[in-house]
């Protein structure tokens, strides 16, 4: 006699079925500022300040770097299979150009044609010089320590043998 009826059996297999399934639904994220068409046709250069834009499309995404010359406002959509990473479906950056006067110069918008895709080469950053092993850093220094040599140079300084010109 068995303690498990048939139909809970099937009940068992479908539920653990759409639970594994459902680790395949595709997913769709919107990541970013929300684009109105006709608030940001509203900007108009020459017309608007930076108190202006900031009523009408809130705050920048970020700024530029240096100076407040240029505002950006980045809208992306994304799609990915549960824990793939996410791929961009469609970018929209909105950038906003600023006169020394706080005053609307420039409105641009790019696509995705700007978006740099980058690959990691490893897990370490590649740098110049030379290459150590964990146990030469960890252990390199013992017996260098009042020694007086700080290098290839023997600690004097440059190169000239200690007693320079």
């Amino acid at each position: 006699m068995s303690l498990v009826s048939p139909r809970a059996k099937l009940v068992l297999l479908l539920a653990v079925a759409a639970t594994v399934l459902g680790g395949c639904v595709r997913l769709r994220a919107h990541e970013g500022y929300i684009i109105d068409a006709d608030l940001v046709n509203s900007v108009q250069p020459n017309v608007d300040t930076r108190d202006s834009v900031l009523q009408v499309l809130g705050k920048p995404t970020f700024t530029s770097q240096f100076d407040e010359s240029s505002w950006y406002y980045v809208s992306r959509d994304t799609k990915h299979l549960a824990f793939n990473v996410p791929k961009p479906n469609t970018q929209i950056t909105l950038r906003i150009q600023f006169d020394d006067k706080g005053v609307v110069r420039k409105v641009d918008r790019t696509g995705l044609e700007l978006v740099a895709s980058i690959t990691p080469e490893r897990k370490s950053t590649p740098t110049l010089g030379r290459r150590r092993t964990f146990f030469q850093d960890l252990f390199g220094n013992i017996g260098a320590v009042g020694a007086g040599a700080a290098g290839p140079g023997g600690g004097q300084g440059g190169g000239q043998g200690g007693n320079g010109p």
